[in-house]
């Protein structure tokens, strides 16, 4: 069967993706609208799932025991619960974000937000992590859990990096500089 598919993806790959897309799309379109996705979901999960698909194939990394579509559908339930958890955290993040702003105190002055500006220049992922464990008071395997690291030292590793990176990017100024 994979013999077949790779022998089909060799004499004509365009042909033969796009009657697999054409077999799958209604079935993925279908799957993301139930679980709240718009057609771009749906064209861009299969997109993903047959680009997978193809590179499997053709090393030889696959073993189908069931339709390409199936094979093909279930890829993209993974993909979009990933997609879905992925949105969730994002939409978190916001919302604590947008917390965190509101409990800056109304007096106190441009250097509180000067403080918050550095913070924000260290990128999502680090001011992610320092956020939840300076603001937020979460434990380091909390942490790791929430931020998906392999390892609690992984992620201790990263919060010791990016304190770093925010200590540097401050080292210039004193502490009566932000009272």
């Amino acid at each position: 069967m994979i013999a077949d598919w790779q022998q089909q993806l060799v004499a004509n790959r365009e042909k033969t993706l796009t009657k697999i897309y054409a077999r799958a799309y209604p079935m993925v379109l279908h799957y993301v609208k139930q679980q709240g996705g718009t057609p771009d979901d749906a064209q861009d999960l299969l997109q993903e799932a047959i680009i997978l698909f193809y590179e499997k194939i053709m090393l030889e990394e696959l073993t189908l025991t069931a339709l390409v579509t199936t094979y093909i559908m279930g890829v993209c339930k993974n993909l979009w619960r990933r997609e879905l958890e992925k949105r969730q955290r994002q939409e978190a993040l916001v919302i604590e974000k947008t917390d965190l702003a509101d409990d800056i105190p109304a007096e106190t002055g441009s250097s509180t937000l000067e403080l918050v500006n550095y913070v924000e220049q260290l990128g999502q992922k680090c001011r992610d992590m320092l956020l939840a464990f300076y603001y937020f008071g979460q434990s380091i395997p909390a942490i790791a859990k929430q931020h998906q690291y392999r390892t609690v030292h992984s992620a201790s590793v990263q919060k010791f990096k990016c304190l770093e990176r925010l200590r540097k990017s401050l080292a210039a100024f004193t502490i009566q500089h932000f009272r």
